[in-house]
């Protein structure tokens, strides 16, 4: 893969590439694009960036100061696999073309911020991620809102729902049972050969691929897995990696969705999300601790346990969500750590005795996030832990899940609702601004955007289940 521009100039001249697709995230998290033919591109695309109109983007600039600038990153260009003309893909990060200065709600440059606060620390010189998203692939997916009527379907030739269901063919009765989609083999497991493609397409866009296999829910859930990377790599890649999939998965003639909850009274889709510090291509995780972890490391947890609350406004930030972060599904909702113990929110996984593998795996997290803002969110939690050294308390090494409700209301749990977490978040950022990271203007247009275009717009529209409970008073 090219490291500088020139040697991306020098691909675009070898190759004969016409077209550059210039890809950048939104406030939300959804990938934007630009294409340009390669006499729009030079040295100086990837200092100054290229112009664009930013008042159509989320959460970004009013009409009357939209010019904005997409700055080309070199190490990030691959061959766009899913157009029909040769296509160069390049990930930007956004400039101010006013003052030349990084854009202060960019979350690349957000995520990119986190990384040199952690450096100016002392602390480490490096933030490893390796974020976990499970998604599910459907056959058919329709939902409408108008004023006088609400509905969603989805359908997979998995969901156990079709057990009963007449079938081309005849129906072969292959359905994974709710909650026992792990991992079974072919006939039962449907999308084998789906994500072996879906996984290779991943690889040849530069992204380091590890496995792939079914998950726990009916209905088709599944998961890829790639290798950690550092903090930017990591949210670059978890980008490239839906793209790769609902793409592959459209070709298939089927749709994906990262939804935490798309299929009521199942497991639902979360992004655990593994992390770790080094310094001069050490890991600082490892040491004589609980679980073979370094005070450093239980400290962070201190930070991610601590400020969890407020860190869930950035890695579970849809009303969704919450739907998930609810007990008897195997969700994380209990804020304590614990090694190898799945039931919570930060488990300490048995990597054995190789220090580099030591880390911790934040359970709470969800693919609605946007990679860039979650990543930044928790590895400041965990700085701020380490600064002050916040303790974690005692681990908790039992299946959460069958302690009494007396036991249960002694543990913190993560908040109930979206707007629980964004009050947590409002009550709570100082961690998020120490070292010039999150600025409190992104931290308020989060606030307020999902206030405005989310929770209040839910707040209006009456829910089917409504009628099942109300039509009758």
């Amino acid at each position: 893969m090219p490291e500088t521009a020139q040697e991306v100039l020098n691909l675009i001249e070898e190759q004969d590439i016409q077209l550059i697709d210039l890809k950048f995230v939104d406030l939300p998290g959804i990938w934007q694009h630009l294409t340009l033919h390669r006499s729009q591109i030079d040295e100086g695309s990837f200092t100054d960036g290229v112009a664009f109109d930013g008042s159509s983007i989320r959460g970004w600039k009013s009409i009357n100061e939209s010019d904005m600038m997409m700055t080309l990153d070199p190490k990030t260009a691959w061959m766009d696999p899913f157009m029909a003309e040769p296509t160069l893909s390049v990930i930007c990060s956004i400039k101010e073309p006013r003052s030349g200065e990084w854009y202060s709600r960019c979350p690349r440059v957000i995520a990119q911020k986190a990384v040199d606060y952690l450096v100016s620390t002392g602390i480490g010189d490096t933030a490893f991620f390796g974020p976990e998203a499970e998604f599910f692939i459907f056959e058919d997916v329709r939902f409408d809102q108008t004023e006088n009527k609400a509905f969603y379907y989805v359908d997979s030739i998995e969901g156990r729902w079709n057990s009963g269901k007449e079938e081309p063919g005849g129906n072969k009765g292959y359905k994974p049972g709710y909650k026992a989609g792990y991992f079974p083999v072919s006939p039962t497991d449907t999308s084998q050969d789906l994500r072996s493609e879906m996984l290779l397409v991943m690889a040849k866009c530069g992204v380091p691929i590890e496995k792939h296999h079914h998950e726990v829910a009916t209905g088709g859930q599944c998961e890829l897995g790639f290798q950690f990377g550092t903090l930017v790599e990591a949210a670059d890649n978890l980008m490239i990696y839906k793209y790769v999939i609902k793409n592959v998965a459209k070709k298939y003639g089927k749709t994906v969705t990262f939804m935490p909850k798309p299929v009521f009274n199942d497991n639902g889709s979360g992004m655990h999300t593994h992390q770790s510090i080094w310094k001069g291509g050490e890991p600082l995780f490892w040491g004589d601790g609980y679980a073979n972890l370094s005070k450093m490391a239980l400290n962070y947890i201190g930070g991610i346990l601590k400020h969890a609350p407020a860190l869930l406004a950035f890695s579970n930030p849809s009303t969704n969500s919450y739907k998930r972060l609810v007990p008897g599904f195997e969700a994380p909702v209990n804020l304590a750590y614990s090694a190898g113990n799945r039931s919570a929110s930060v488990r300490i996984p048995l990597s054995g005795p190789n220090p580099k593998a030591k880390r911790l795996e934040f359970r709470c997290p969800d693919a609605t996030a946007n990679p860039y803002l979650a990543f930044a969110a928790m590895l400041c939690a965990g700085i701020d832990g380490i600064k002050n050294e916040i303790d974690p308390g005692e681990s908790l090494d039992v299946d959460i899940y069958d302690l009494t409700p007396e036991e249960l209301s002694k543990i913190p749990s993560t908040p109930g609702s979206l707007e629980g977490a964004l009050e947590a978040l409002e009550n709570d950022h100082a961690f998020l601004t120490e070292g010039g990271v999150f600025s409190e203007d992104l931290i308020q247009t989060w606030i307020e955007y999902k206030l405005d275009t989310e929770i209040n717009p839910m707040r209006l529209r009456p829910h089917p289940y409504e009628f099942s409970l109300y039509y009758d008073c």
